[in-house]
């Protein structure tokens, strides 16, 4: 039996990569079905290596904000690689993109620059440090902020001492939180939550606002940090910063994912409380100052507020979310739908070991919607409700074959 293109490279990747995939975009991590290898992206849409097409609801994990191969994001890249992209120092692109992300975002006096997530959530935790002189950081219990040792959800590989001075509360639960600073004491300089309850394989949670304000001024009482990690959310749900929403500004934030459409950047945004202790930290990357990614990031920029980027995303996901309701009462199959509709879960209920999830899913794939059984997903301004109605029939036969099952 011949084997597809997909099979192939995964042969090939088997004998010069570790387990032949990394990380979170390994595919033997998903349902059998779901392709390792891709081969190209427009829009909303996906093409794998065997050629076929898909509505993508998973935009690379997030990255991808104003669609595969957005026009006005290309022609930026295209620009700025002409003249320069890693130069001996930064380009006027840093100094662009920094004038417009302090006059986006509320809190923000200054932005400082990265290269993916991690090293924003990590600057973060390091500046609260520096600036307060204390050590305790707070987290919330199954909240994702990274992947190098004070934050990765993999213990492999890591000490104790890596987490040394980490302590966890529940998110929303204003008597855990305070319980937490309790057990900091007089060693607090940093609580980190994220945007919204995003933990994998769980019903999502936005904040409550009592509890984000509660958060605030357990900050200010103890002269420490409110760090609100925005990598995963920011830019899709509001420009202003995800806590934005339920009126609460953090001292410091860290974005990422769609701040560039696929381009790697990752920003810190503070206030003045943090300039000085930011003017002294030691940061830094050989590629941290990437010319066409802040090109990108700004082109990014002007995709989301010309179009009011979040306002349509939340459209499209209210649509994807209605159907689908629609359709679980039709065939009698209870779904969980939590999250912002930018950003939709979709679980089954009594399905402890996503076995209804991952049986839908791989339906929906068989029939072009690429959506994912237990992570968040995520929606673009390049969804349109065109391709939400597709995906909706894709869904459809996925719940008819569950229920024939």
């Amino acid at each position: 039996m011949s084997l597809t293109a997909d099979q192939k490279l995964r042969q090939r990747a088997q004998q010069v990569i570790p387990g032949g995939m990394y990380g979170h975009l390994r595919s033997d991590r998903l349902p059998e079905g779901y392709p390792q290898f891709f081969e190209r992206g427009e829009g909303c849409h996906l093409w794998d290596v065997n050629g076929k097409r898909y509505v993508d609801f998973m935009c690379s994990w997030g990255p991808i904000v104003v669609g595969h191969g957005n026009p006005v994001v290309a022609e930026a890249v295209a620009r700025q690689m002409a003249a320069g992209d890693c130069l001996n120092g930064p380009s006027e692109r840093l100094v662009e993109l920094a004038e417009r992300l302090v006059g986006l975002i509320p809190h923000a006096d200054w932005a400082l620059f990265g290269k993916n997530g991690t090293d924003a959530t990590t600057t973060c935790v390091t500046l609260a440090r520096a600036a307060s002189g204390k050590r305790k950081i707070l987290v919330a219990e199954g909240a994702y902020h990274g992947a190098i040792p004070w934050c990765t959800p993999n213990p492999y590989g890591v000490t104790p001492e890596d987490r040394a001075h980490m302590l966890t509360f529940k998110f929303n639960d204003t008597g855990s939180l305070e319980s937490a600073v309790q057990r900091a004491g007089d060693d607090l300089a940093g609580i980190v939550v994220s945007a919204f309850k995003h933990d994998f394989g769980k019903d999502q949670e936005m904040p409550d606002a009592a509890f984000a304000r509660r958060a605030r001024e357990l900050c200010d009482a103890n002269d420490a940090a409110l760090i609100v990690d925005d990598v995963r959310a920011g830019f899709r749900l509001t420009m202003r910063g995800s806590w934005d929403l339920v009126g609460v500004q953090p001292d410091l934030s860290a974005w990422s994912k769609a701040i560039a459409n696929g381009h790697a950047l990752a920003a810190v945004t503070g206030n003045d409380r943090y300039r000085e202790a930011a003017s002294k930290l030691y940061v830094t990357g050989s590629f941290w100052c990437s010319a066409v990614s802040m090109a990108a990031a700004l082109a990014t920029l002007d995709v989301l507020e010309s179009t009011d980027g979040p306002t349509h995303m939340r459209a499209m996901g209210q649509r994807l979310r209605d159907g689908i309701a629609a359709q679980s009462a039709e065939f009698g199959i209870g779904v969980r739908q939590s999250g912002p509709p930018q950003m939709p879960t979709l679980l089954f209920d009594d399905d402890p070991d996503c076995e209804k999830g991952n049986f839908f899913t791989v339906e929906a794939l068989k029939h072009g919607a690429y959506l994912h059984p237990r992570h968040n997903m995520f929606l673009s301004t390049a969804h349109t409700e065109a391709d939400i109605d597709f995906a909706l029939e894709a869904t459809r036969k996925a719940f008819q074959a569950l229920a024939a099952r």
